[in-house]
């Protein structure tokens, strides 16, 4: 089983200023509880191929993250994919932005789940917990992004 989960947000920054904050994944601890630690790959600005690894603690279990950029089109558009073997993985991810006027950004932010191994049996949870929780995930976006 695979699915998806999204959820959209106001930001009140200019686009620009989103675009750079969400990119540098490095950001993520400050909007994502559960990664615990967080380093990219290479140095300098991020790009199509820049892996960012992390340290993630979900449902009480740690593991390992690689994810890595597949597309960044500046100012609008940050995909990604998962190349760890976890149990349950994210295929493909990503942000598009969007303009509002008068410095502020439209965010959605969407992950496609994926189990792998008995993962397959637990991707439901997961995605269940992911939906319940992506409106307050959108809504912690927001406040780091505007609070940097």
């Amino acid at each position: 089983m695979t699915g998806q989960f999204e959820a959209t947000t106001e930001i009140d920054r200019p686009i620009e200023e989103v675009f750079a904050f969400l990119a540098d994944g490095t950001n993520d601890p400050k909007f994502s509880p559960r990664v615990q630690a967080i380093q990219k790959t290479p140095d300098g600005p991020t790009a199509v191929g820049t892996v960012f690894r992390s340290t993630v603690k979900d449902a009480g279990m740690t593991t390992k993250r690689e994810i890595r950029i597949t597309e960044l089109e500046s100012p609008t558009k940050i995909r990604w994919t998962e190349t760890s073997k976890n149990l349950v993985t994210s295929a493909d991810g990503g942000y598009d932005l969007e303009s509002t006027g008068a410095g502020k950004t439209r965010v959605r932010i969407f992950n496609a789940l994926e189990g792998h191994g008995i993962g397959k049996l637990l991707v439901g949870v997961a995605l269940s917990a992911a939906r319940k929780d992506a409106p307050a995930f959108a809504a912690r976006i927001k406040k780091a992004a505007e609070a940097s």
